[in-house]
């Protein structure tokens, strides 16, 4: 590419972040469409469709059909002009993809998180992301950014991620600069929960709601919020760190401040232990307990109806602070609807205000939704905004996926 638009003039520049929002909001556009669309002079759009087709950041995609007169060239925004990739880093497994300017996939792989942690698991992110790299053909460009969804509460002026003790080790280094160094590319990391929210907002039940949180329930606890359209992060970047509300246990014992009182009641372990105590048992997984549940068995579900009204006493108060439109219930365990049904019928007798509930429209792939949409907006500010802050309504969701403000 001969020049990023950050080179050129800001008149040209303004021109040039139209055309490509448009091309972005609506697909393939012919010229003449471009300036109908733009209000700018046939002579500037095809000035600067030049411009940035001989830059690479447009190409030449058909030709128009089923109109009256000459067929015209379309044009759309080349989506292998930049690549970044994303992240999603779990206590169990890691989940990696490269996404192109358009957010789609070019290629993801998945396996377990060394169990050695700290740097193992910055090598294993490398190692994974450097593969995708290479099996790409034809061979493209080095990434432009990496967006990784840890566990914990991460800490931009360190660099570290605090409170994640399923990953050992992980807050003895500045993960950003490291994984910076590693790859070559600028470094984004989020909390996990916070991305799953924001892949909710991006393509899921948080679609056009200013106000919703997403809780996500697995091996632990914890909530992202957007309010007002915005992800909400808290003085130390510690908002929505439910696992730490003084609900299912004593909130005085400190026994409970590395997990939290809340996910030491609710997280898959005590899932565990509840139903071992009421079977008088030993062994079975959450996993197990689900099937148990399936086949009539009373223990399991009086285990899951006693793991429910936690949950349930937890929104209740999420829902007396934020008062969300919508609670989103993901992870592991939060996405079963075993476990749904039992929340929505208890919910109503600890709020006066219910919000609607919903299991996660994206599954297992919200973080890494997340992650996706963040990277592609990010791209889209540095390579098609004007440099300058804008105000107003957001822009259609393909335009700018995720606007991510810091």
């Amino acid at each position: 590419m001969t020049a990023e638009p950050t080179d050129i003039p800001i008149a040209r520049q303004i021109s040039m972040h139209a055309v490509t929002r448009t091309l972005l909001a609506n697909g393939p556009t012919s010229r003449a469409e471009l300036a109908k669309r733009t209000g700018l002079s046939k002579q500037t759009i095809s000035d600067v469709v030049r411009e940035l087709e001989d830059a690479g950041w447009l190409a030449p995609l058909g030709r128009t059909a089923g109109r009256p007169g000459r067929s015209a060239v379309t044009y759309a925004i080349n989506g292998r002009a930049a690549i970044a990739g994303a992240v999603d880093l779990g206590g169990s497994k890691v989940h990696v993809a490269i996404v192109d300017l358009l957010g789609e996939v070019i290629g993801e792989t998945i396996e377990p998180t060394d169990p050695r942690g700290g740097p193992h698991v910055l090598a294993q992110i490398g190692r994974l992301l450097d593969g995708l790299m290479g099996a790409i053909a034809p061979p493209l460009r080095h990434l432009r950014l990496v967006v990784l969804g840890t566990p914990g509460v991460f800490h931009p002026e360190t660099g570290r991620i605090a409170a994640a003790p399923n990953i050992q080790g992980l807050g003895d280094i500045d993960m950003r600069l490291a994984l910076a160094e590693q790859t070559g590319a600028p470094v984004v990391i989020e909390n996990d929960v916070n991305l799953a929210a924001r892949g909710e907002q991006w393509r899921g039940h948080g679609v056009g709601i200013g106000n919703f949180v997403f809780v996500g329930l697995g091996t632990g606890i914890g909530m992202g919020i957007i309010a007002d359209g915005h992800l909400l992060r808290g003085a130390r970047g510690g908002a929505g760190e439910v696992a730490y509300l003084p609900i299912g246990g004593d909130p005085f014992d400190a026994r409970g401040f590395r997990q939290g009182t809340l996910e030491s009641a609710v997280g898959s372990v005590a899932i565990a232990e509840r139903y071992a105590g009421l079977a008088n048992t030993s062994g079975p997984t959450v996993r197990d307990i689900f099937a148990r549940l399936a086949a009539g068995d009373g223990a399991a579900a009086a285990t899951l109806e006693e793991t429910a009204r936690l949950i349930a006493a937890a929104i209740a108060a999420v829902v007396a602070v934020l008062d969300p439109e919508l609670v989103v219930l993901g992870g592991g365990i939060g996405a079963r609807p075993e476990l749904l049904d039992p929340v929505r019928r208890l919910l109503p007798r600890c709020t006066p205000f219910p919000p609607r509930l919903e299991l996660s429209a994206l599954g297992n792939r919200a973080t890494l939704t997340g992650a996706i949409g963040v990277a592609v907006g990010r791209m889209h500010d540095e390579f098609f905004g004007i440099g300058v802050p804008t105000t107003g309504s957001a822009p259609p969701p393909i335009a700018d996926p995720i606007k991510e403000l810091s």
